[in-house]
This record gives structure tokens, sequence and C-alpha cells, in this order.
């Protein structure tokens, strides 16, 4: 299997025969296109070795090397392909991805295929009448021609250079080649390519704080057609930072509308004593969509005083140098709550008194009535009656507790 790779990294399958013949060879115990002869540790009726033998050169004959090519179409083509040097009128038939195809698409031994898209890319096949015998055959490739490519150029690294990055608005497809050319007035400037990411190349500053535009033009070409771009710019112009860093957020104590932030520089700014950066802090509790923003000169760091009390905040940090350039993307969103006091559990005098007032009997006897008055008994009637009063009692007092 051969594969063709464009600079986009895409990497498409051509049929080899011979690969396919030498793995068909290898599934049955022999070396390729080579007959091994002499006994078999297993015989097998020599019917069966003809039969093999008879499906092995079909095999090979169908997936021969002759003719055989990558053809690239645009979508919505007609498309017609030629049997190899057969006459018009020979016995053909065609093949795509080992599939026969029908007679209606054949004009004579042509192959014709009208309003072509991308599900008709494959392996088209063409054999010699009933012998299988392979004339022809081709890769075809449906896709368009490259659109303008969108081109960008930044200093993330002032003041060692700068990259240049490019992609294309929509695919094409098909393998796409790019090239790219740096020009600082009458100096051509080499752009080197970098690993990763695949479609970028970077640019070292040969002079600095020179007023002398530069110029970068891209060019994108493939099977059907190519297309162009260009950059002009000054030096200062491109210059912008990455976010900043370990951006980190937390409450101050015994502050309920403080938060303090902290940050770090970029790490691919080199040099940030001699080309200092400032920063834009931005800010907002979560239940709201308005920003609140800061511009702070110098420092790393800076403590939000105006926070709302218990509310979970969002923030974010960008950087720009004192000077030139733009402003960077904003830093990875942090979250933090500015403190709270936590709740004190304490026992008030009424909360004492119900649960005193709970614990007791809910018995108490009526205050006009006597258990036993002994200094009014007289004799042992009164004293039946005070005993009988008081069982009395203690029977009514069972009942309720």
């Amino acid at each position: 299997m051969v594969k063709l790779t464009d600079l986009s990294g895409e990497s498409w399958p051509v049929a080899s025969s011979q690969k396919n013949s030498t793995e068909f060879d290898e599934k049955l115990g022999t070396s390729p296109g080579v007959w091994t002869g002499g006994e078999m540790a297993n015989p097998v009726p020599s019917a069966c070795c003809v039969v093999l033998a008879a499906v092995v050169v079909v095999y090979a004959q169908r997936h021969s090397q002759q003719d055989s090519h990558i053809q690239y179409e645009r979508v919505g083509a007609d498309v017609t392909m030629k049997c190899g040097s057969m006459d018009w009128d020979a016995a053909v038939t065609w093949t795509a991805n080992g599939t026969d195809i029908d007679d209606s698409h054949l004009n004579g031994s042509y192959l014709i295929l009208k309003n072509v898209d991308l599900t008709q890319s494959g392996q088209y096949s063409c054999y010699e009448g009933s012998s299988w015998h392979l004339k022809y055959q081709t890769y075809l490739r449906v896709g368009t021609p490259p659109k303008e490519p969108v081109l960008m150029c930044r200093s993330n690294n002032y003041p060692k250079g700068f990259y240049c990055s490019w992609h294309l608005p929509s695919p094409t497809y098909i393998p796409n080649s790019f090239n790219i050319s740096v020009i600082h007035g009458t100096r051509e400037m080499v752009c080197e390519k970098d690993i990763f990411p695949k479609n970028r190349c970077h640019i070292r500053y040969l002079q600095l704080f020179s007023t002398v535009k530069y110029k970068v033009t891209l060019t994108v070409t493939n099977a059907l057609g190519k297309n162009s771009t260009s950059l002009t710019f000054d030096e200062f112009a491109i210059v912008k930072p990455d976010p900043p860093e370990s951006v980190v957020a937390k409450p101050v104590p015994n502050n309920p509308r403080r938060l303090e932030v902290a940050w770090q520089n970029p790490s691919s700014w080199p040099d940030p004593e001699s080309f200092p950066l400032k920063f834009f802090l931005r800010y907002r509790p979560l239940i709201l969509d308005q920003w609140q923003h800061v511009e702070l000169s110098d420092g790393t760091s800076h403590t939000i005083t105006d926070a709302y009390a218990g509310k979970e905040y969002i923030i974010q940090v960008a950087a720009k140098d004192n000077d030139i350039g733009t402003w960077s993307d904003w830093s990875v969103a942090v979250h933090a709550t500015p403190w709270t006091e936590e709740p004190k559990h304490l026992t008030t005098e009424a909360q004492i008194a119900e649960t005193t007032s709970t614990s007791t009997s809910s018995f108490v006897p009526p205050p006009t009535t006597k258990i036993c008055d002994k200094g009014a008994v007289v004799g042992s009637g009164a004293v039946a009656v005070c005993w009988t009063a008081g069982l009395v009692l203690a029977a009514y007092g069972v009942l309720f507790i």
C-alpha cells in the first residue's frame, strides 16, 4: 500500500497490485509469484491444486500493474475513463473498489461518471472481456481547488522573532502543498518550518526596531488549482504576548469583600526585565454578566476590594507590552468566593426556658384541691374520707401521666 501525504498530514492509500498479490501469496504459504513445487506435508488432491492455481492466476491478473495512476477531478464534474488501449467497441468490465459497475455507465468501453461527488472517490479498474485481464487501473480522487488561505503572523516572544501560521477556510479533500515567502525590504528571509504544529513556521529578527515593513506571501496548490494571500506589516504591529499563566484567586480572611489575585508572566516572553508587560484584570460575579476591569502598569498581583460578599466570582487576566503591540488573549478563567463568617450555634435564655418547661410532667393538680388536711381530720370517718380522696387523686394522676 503506497501512501501519498500532503503537508496537511493526510495520507491516502493507493492500491499496489504487487503488495496485494504478495499478501495473498503469504496467506497461501508460498513465495510471491513462485510455484514452490515438491511434496507437501499434507497432500492435497490434484483437482484442488488446479482450482487453487486458477484462483491465484485470476487474482494476479486482476491486480497486475498496468496503467495504474491517480486521477483528480472536481466535485460536480463529468468524468470519462478510457480502458487503456482497448478499442471503443471492445467488451470490457469496469469495477469500483472491487464492485462491478452497471453497464448503464458505459459508452462502449468507456466509463462515464456524471456529476461526481466525494463518495465516488476510489479505485477504478477495467478488465478485458471474460478473461478478467486487467487493462487499466486508476485511483479517482474527487475534491475541490483551494480557496484563499487564512494567514496570520504574530510575535509572542519579542524581540526574538515572529511566527506565521495558516489554514484553509474549507477542506479540499485532496492533498495540498503550501509555500511561504518572507521579504524584509529587498531581503528574503528564511521561514523555518515547525515540526508541530505542522502549518506554522518562524522567522528570527535580524534587525530590531526596524521601520522597514515585512511582506509574507502564502501560496497553496493542489492538483485542481492554486490560490494565495499576503500580509504586509510593521515589526511592532504584530507583537502580542501569550496570556498570563498560573492565575490564582483566593479570599482574604476576615474581609468579606476582598479577593487576592496573583499570576505569572507568560513563559514564552523571553525578557520581562527589558521588555516589561502590563496587565488587564477583569472579574464579575457569576450572577451578573457585566465585567469590572482594572489595568495594572506593573506587578503580578492585585486585591479586589469591591466584591459582593458571599458571591462566587470568575476572574481572568490579559497581558501586553508596555509600549507596543496588542493585548493577549484572556487567561484561563479561575473562580473564587470572598471570605464569609461561619455561623455560630448559640443557646439563648428563651431556648433554655423552653427546653426546661417541655421536660416537666404535663399533670398539675388543681390549685384548690387539698390532698389531706390533718388539722381538719376528726374521727375515723374523716380518716376514711381522707384516704378515699387520696386514692381518687392518685388514680386521676395516673390517667394523665
